[in-house]
């Protein structure tokens, strides 16, 4: 079946919906807050711009560490479909409570409103990734989850858009950005409200509300396996790579490059117009499998295109602020939005077949388990990435020099995988001298 088949399908099409529309949600949310921060709190408190958006980011992922293991047991103890209606419910009482941080222009309350939208999140991913194989064969997994990626990075890119266009705007105050994030979030829940039954993993569970002894247990069954081990580090690898890359796009186009607003916005989106991009080539290189040949090959792809930004150095900057209708025109910021959309695209090959391999190896009773304990992993990189990024700052590293030291780690990293699972090097291999790629 061609992955695009499936969006006609009932067990995926509403859930694939679900999915976009929160992350259109999310992001209007998240990059409305990002330019009030940027181009407003900053300027009124006197903190520095790129440690705000770090620290944002770092209060979004914060429940993800928190609260994954209880979300991931709640998943595979009862029927998810049930489970997603409710959670997307929350998120219109989240929402509701933005438009009111966002009247108020309340820094401190959208902050905690951040957190609240963390939380919804880690309840809705071990339910995401946890249904699918339950509704798809095996060979519609990395078709499946190249929809989902795509779907996701387009709504990250429409919600980037939107949501710094929406707070740019002149004359309204906040009521563009409450009335959209509010109306996004009952289409959300209306969706949902179509998914199949999607049966419960494990009946036996019983709810352990020790958070922090629950998330060890987690992350000991999946150290228990070196093979699950090594695709859930993969796969926290990459939440560190686009976590660092994400947190500079705003100060690298606003102090670098002299970019205004909407300009920013665009630079963010560039990074996921390349994750769309590579999700569909996925399922074209692989053939219908899940081919982790692809891995090596986009964490190859990532580096040299980070390094090209490092090499490009400190761009020349206009005389001029750099708007959205100049930007391209602009040598160096045509570069850098080349440089973000491989990124993306590479990324994508990265990421796609780890999260499909994953689904297709672990238990069926313990999917949604592993997810959370992947959830705090990837929580915990991300955190580990907003510490590394404040750390080369303090020590005044450039932008530049950022994404140069993130392409060598990298691949270092990539290095450490393929040790760990060999199939990630004798795959790429096979691919290469096959010439599929």
């Amino acid at each position: 079946m061609n992955q695009f088949q499936l969006l006609g399908t009932r067990r995926f099409l509403p859930l694939f919906a679900v999915q976009f529309l929160g992350a259109f949600n999310d992001n209007v949310f998240r990059f409305a807050l990002i330019i009030f921060i940027t181009f407003r709190l900053a300027e009124k408190t006197g903190i520095d711009t790129r440690s705000l958006i770090v620290i944002s980011g770092g209060i979004f992922i914060l429940p993800f560490f928190l609260f994954s293991s209880l979300a991931g047991q709640i998943a595979d103890k009862y029927e998810k479909s049930g489970i997603i209606r409710r959670v997307k419910f929350v998120e219109i009482i989240v929402m509701g409570l933005g438009a009111i941080g966002f009247s108020i222009e309340s820094a401190e309350f959208l902050f905690v409103v951040l957190f609240l939208m963390g939380t919804q999140s880690t309840f809705f991913g071990p339910l995401k990734y946890g249904i699918l194989p339950q509704h798809l064969a095996e060979k519609e997994l990395t078709g499946g989850n190249g929809l989902i990626q795509m779907g996701t990075y387009a709504a990250i890119l429409m919600g980037a858009i939107a949501g710094g266009m929406l707070a740019a705007l002149e004359g309204f105050g906040p009521t563009p950005v409450v009335s959209c994030v509010v109306a996004l979030a009952f289409a959300g829940w209306l969706c949902a409200c179509a998914i199949p039954n999607a049966g419960a993993s494990d009946t036996t569970i019983v709810i352990n509300w020790n958070l922090p002894q629950a998330t060890f247990r987690l992350l000991r069954y999946a150290a228990g396996n070196s093979e699950i081990l090594t695709l859930v580090l993969t796969i926290s690898w990459f939440w560190f790579l686009g976590a660092t890359f994400l947190s500079m796009v705003p100060s690298y186009g606003k102090e670098l490059l002299g970019a205004d607003e909407q300009a920013v916005t665009m630079m963010n989106a560039a990074f996921t117009i390349g994750i769309g991009i590579g999700s569909i080539l996925c399922e074209r290189y692989s053939r219908g499998r899940i081919e982790l040949g692809l891995v090596p090959i986009g964490c190859i792809g990532i580096s040299v295109f980070a390094a090209d930004i490092f090499f490009a150095g400190k761009p020349e900057t206009t005389a001029v602020i750099l708007t959205l209708k100049t930007m391209l025109t602009h040598p160096p910021a045509l570069r850098a939005f080349a440089d973000l959309t491989l990124i993306g695209a590479f990324g994508a090959m990265f990421i796609v077949p780890l999260y499909a391999a994953l689904q297709a190896r672990v238990q069926r009773a313990h999917c949604a388990r592993v997810i959370a304990a992947l959830n705090v992993t990837n929580a915990l990189f991300m955190v580990f990435s907003a510490a590394f990024t404040v750390f080369l700052y303090r020590f005044q590293v450039t932008i530049p020099s950022i994404f140069g030291t993130v392409a060598i780690l990298n691949l270092i990293a990539m290095l450490g995988a393929a040790a760990m699972l060999p199939e990630f090097a004798v795959r790429a291999r096979s691919l290469l001298l096959r010439r599929n790629i």
